[in-house]
């Protein structure tokens, strides 16, 4: 628990109101700035208007593009070639983790013009990625991947054969991560609900890891006060008028979603990520809403197997520390702690009315193939072994 090893994380800039600041930090880098945006939320941001005049007024050149879906290989090999010609002292993703992954992808590639399919892990020759890449900004408009602090830009390709996978380096970690929880306001409550499970599930996840240690284990427990604290208020509020009621809660949960970021860069995650990369490749399901909707079930399902196989395991402790956090009373037991922490769990999902994944098609008869695909990185640092039989158990309680 004490002997741990921190990896590169951005120079942090959080606090409502510090978007403003970003022009000024954009300028120490140069004068010519590729933005990565969004399809359409940047022009509704808060300051957004007042941002580009900044720009216009220091004289900053600035280019965009727009990332409407989750970033595919393709996409982002088209746009390093589209700005092949094109000098750019700094990138700036502004959005959600999308645009932010397409952001890194699209820095770590502009001054070597390759495709990214030759650093993408488990497809292609995997090259050892070398660099340079140009300075990155992150500026995340939403709170659940906590993308602004890892190295990871995750590329997809939906379908059949269809993959989600990572083109990691530390050279992709950003310079500066400007969280203003501001940039929250025009969140759907669809999009605060899943993003704030799936910010949820990397704390939890990151907590249990078989890699935690003290130092993020502390973060992961803030970040999980601040969401038991903000999520369901801020969700509740979310469509009220005077949304400014809600500003408190939003800090909350831009706080615990950065720090989600930081501890799953640390240490690693568990097995709902790990069947999130097959699911969220071969069906058209949001990242977040497969976190939110099998949380529950599988930290159910990792409970029951270690009090079967291995009673002595030190995340069952901490399962029943985090029940006891979540649900603020103590209980006399590790059952009945475990008990109200799946309980809890289950009564998010429901509340914050996050589909079951049939909703997106998956059937009972391809549920092989995304157990089969689920054996990445994630599941590897899962506090305990599941087998395929309780992997699929596990996503047929969700279906």
């Amino acid at each position: 628990m004490f002997e741990f090893s921190i990896a590169r994380l951005p120079r942090i800039v959080f606090g409502s109101g510090v978007f403003d600041q970003l022009p000024a930090i954009i300028s120490s880098y140069g004068s010519h700035v590729l933005l990565v945006t969004g399809a359409h939320s940047y022009s509704n941001l808060p300051g957004w208007c007042s941002f580009i005049d900044q720009l216009n007024h220091q004289g900053i050149r600035w280019e965009q593009c727009c990332i409407t879906q989750e970033p595919s290989p393709d996409l982002i090999d088209n746009t390093v070639q589209a700005m092949s010609d094109r000098s750019f002292d700094v990138v700036v993703g502004i959005g959600g983790g999308s645009a932010l992954d397409a952001a890194k992808a699209v820095a770590g590639l502009l001054k070597i013009q390759r495709t990214v399919m030759d650093y993408l892990e488990g497809v292609g020759p995997e090259l050892p990625y070398e660099g340079p890449a140009v300075p990155l900004i992150a500026v995340p408009t939403t709170a659940g991947t906590g993308s602004e602090a890892t190295k990871n830009a995750v590329l997809s390709v939906q379908g059949v054969n269809g993959f989600k996978k990572s083109f990691r380096h530390e050279k992709l970690v950003a310079e500066y991560a400007v969280v203003d929880p501001e940039l929250l306001t025009g969140c759907p409550s669809s999009v605060i609900a899943a993003n704030g499970m799936d910010a949820l599930t990397q704390l939890l996840e990151s907590y249990v890891s078989l890699k935690s240690n003290a130092f993020t284990d502390a973060l992961a427990i803030s970040g999980l006060q601040a969401i038991r604290d903000a999520l369901i208020p801020l969700y509740r509020k979310n469509d009220l008028t005077d949304k400014r009621t809600a500003n408190p809660y939003r800090e909350k949960m831009a706080y615990a979603a950065m720090l989600s970021g930081i501890t799953l860069a640390q240490v690693g995650l568990g097995s709902v990520h790990g069947l999130a990369s097959p699911l969220g490749a071969f069906y058209p399901i949001p990242h977040g809403a497969v976190c939110g909707t099998l949380v529950a079930s599988a930290t159910k399902i990792n409970i029951t197997c270690m009090r079967d196989r291995e009673p002595d395991n030190r995340a069952l402790e901490k399962y029943a520390h985090v029940a006891e956090m979540l649900c603020q009373q103590t209980y006399q037991n590790l059952e009945s702690a475990h008990e109200a922490l799946v309980k809890i769990l289950t009564d998010w999902t429901h509340e914050l009315e996050l589909p079951r994944l049939s909703h997106y098609g998956v059937q009972e008869t391809e549920l092989d193939k995304v157990v089969a695909n689920s054996r990445g990185s994630s599941m590897k640092t899962n506090p305990v072994v599941l087998t395929d039989q309780e992997i699929k158990q596990l996503l047929l309680s969700r279906l």
